[in-house]
């Protein structure tokens, strides 16, 4: 059916509009962000103009001791030490996570059999198993990714159950009448309308990984950003203690940034909403 000219007119005339209303919304969320980041450091210049630099660095005391750290590469070390164990961590989290979720959810005897232990240790925190970390595995990469894989694991297992039991009635029955077997129905309708919460699931492990990683660094590290506050702390830098805070929130949210932009990218079929 053709359109009529009057409203082709005017699917042409509210195309641009929608667009020009886009861009807007995103130079105004822009600039929110940057006057409110710009507040935040005047706010935190005047405070420190009366206090000691001990309890609270200005801004450019902070600056400055960024740039000592990165010239004598302090900063890069730390910077790679820590994305390298918050990453092996977080993917190995998923990689257990999202099927043993999805198995669990959809299989009521397995999460019969695993749910116990997802209930217990879920709630027990990543630092109360640092020192047997260290005892079983050793001061090495290996405790330090082990405690970031089990600040992430449940996180994920959990957003993945809920994800299977949230799938449709309608559709599992729908998939049953055409003849699909159980493991077809599995993979062809349980799985991808459980994207949108494996991508939540991800989301809130990275935020895990990151404060974990601090935890396993002070207690067992020489490099990494957990251990560059710490040092700090022994030699009473507290403006290396603000650049280790500072470079930890900025990659944080490099990370979700990243990580939301592959999933507008490639997941747009599943509909995931990030």
């Amino acid at each position: 059916m053709n359109q009529s000219p009057s409203a082709a007119a005017n699917a042409a005339t509210t195309a641009p509009r929608a667009a020009k209303g886009a861009r807007f919304a995103e130079f105004r969320q822009a600039a929110i962000a940057i006057v409110a980041v710009l507040g935040g450091l005047i706010i935190w210049q005047v405070l420190s103009l009366n206090i000691s630099p001990l309890f609270l660095p200005s801004p450019s005391d902070t600056w400055a001791a960024a740039i000592e750290l990165a010239e004598d590469g302090t900063l890069a070390k730390s910077v790679v030490a820590s994305l390298a164990r918050i990453g092996s961590g977080w993917a190995l989290g998923i990689l257990i996570g999202v099927p043993l979720g999805i198995l669990m959810g959809h299989f009521r005897i397995i999460r019969e059999i695993f749910e116990p232990y997802i209930e217990f240790f879920r709630f027990v925190p990543p630092i109360a198993f640092i020192t047997l970390a260290v005892i079983w595995l050793g001061p090495g990469e290996e405790s330090k990714v082990a405690l970031i894989f089990y600040a992430t694991v449940f996180i994920i297992v959990v957003n993945m159950i809920a994800g299977v039991q949230a799938v449709s009635e309608l559709r599992l029955r729908a998939a049953a009448s055409l003849g699909a077997s159980p493991l077809r129905t599995l993979l062809t309708v349980v799985v991808p309308s459980t994207v949108p919460f494996m991508i939540t699931g991800a989301r809130l492990a990275m935020g895990n990984s990151f404060l974990t990683v601090v935890s396993a660094e002070i207690v067992a590290a020489q490099d990494g950003l957990g251990a560059l506050i710490w040092t700090a702390r022994n030699y009473g830098r507290t403006e290396w203690v603000f650049v280790g805070i500072i470079i930890l929130g900025l990659l944080g949210y490099t990370c979700d940034r990243l990580l939301r932009i592959f999933a507008r990218t490639f997941l747009k079929r599943y509909s995931v909403t990030v």
